[in-house]
């Protein structure tokens, strides 16, 4: 009887992996995840054109994404160590070259996305933030990022444009698989980029988080 018990549980365990689960956080770990928001959505040059998320186990903090803004990757680092309960910071943040012609890609882009009718309620002012105004609740909430599996994404825009050697990634958290759709259409529409890969993740299709 033990030996099946011991058997389902490791069954169910392997399941809970597969499918991406996170295990239950104590209060401790709740308090530092949520410190751990605060610290990187309060960093001042955490921009539409910077990406970041999280992963927190244990007390280590695993940070990965963009970084446009020359500093970010080392402010992130440095702000996450302040969060109580964190014993190390591993920083997997990559910082985007130096490009004029990336640089004209992001604003065209950016104008095509946020200034569409469709999409216009996505807008700074627009009452819908995605961050500070629109946020996840208590605990960890791991999204089904391609590039970031099992990590929290967050910023205060919910559709963050990733421009790096000509290709536009976009990244962040939408209402509706319209809007992702209407999204990445727009992006396309933009001349002189070199493709676009749409990676945005539907919030709606997400599962509940697990409450304790």
């Amino acid at each position: 009887m033990q030996r099946h018990v011991r058997v389902a549980t490791a069954v169910v365990g392997l399941a809970l992996m597969l499918a991406g689960a996170q295990p239950l956080l104590g209060a401790d770990e709740k308090s530092s995840v949520e410190q751990i928001r605060k610290e990187l959505l309060q960093l001042p040059y955490y921009g539409v054109f910077d990406f970041l998320a999280f992963s927190y186990d244990k007390g280590t903090v695993t940070l990965m994404g963009y970084a446009y803004h020359s500093t970010l990757k080392h402010d992130a680092a440095r702000a996450t160590k302040r969060a109580s309960g964190v014993d190390q910071v591993i920083d997997k943040i990559e910082e985007l070259p130096v490009s004029q012609f990336d640089d004209e890609l992001r604003w065209r882009t950016y104008y095509a996305i946020y200034r569409d009718p469709f999409l216009s309620r996505y807008a700074p002012g627009g009452g819908i933030l995605w961050g500070h105004r629109h946020p996840f609740g208590d605990g960890f909430h791991a999204m089904s990022l391609r590039r970031f599996p099992g990590m929290e994404p967050l910023g205060d825009y919910p559709l963050h444009i990733i421009v790096k050697h000509g290709k536009i990634t976009l990244l962040g958290v939408v209402d509706t698989e319209g809007d992702k759709t209407v999204a990445g259409m727009r992006a396309r529409e933009v001349p002189g980029s070199f493709g676009v890969e749409n990676e945005l993740v539907v919030e709606k299709s997400q599962p509940k988080s697990t409450k304790e």
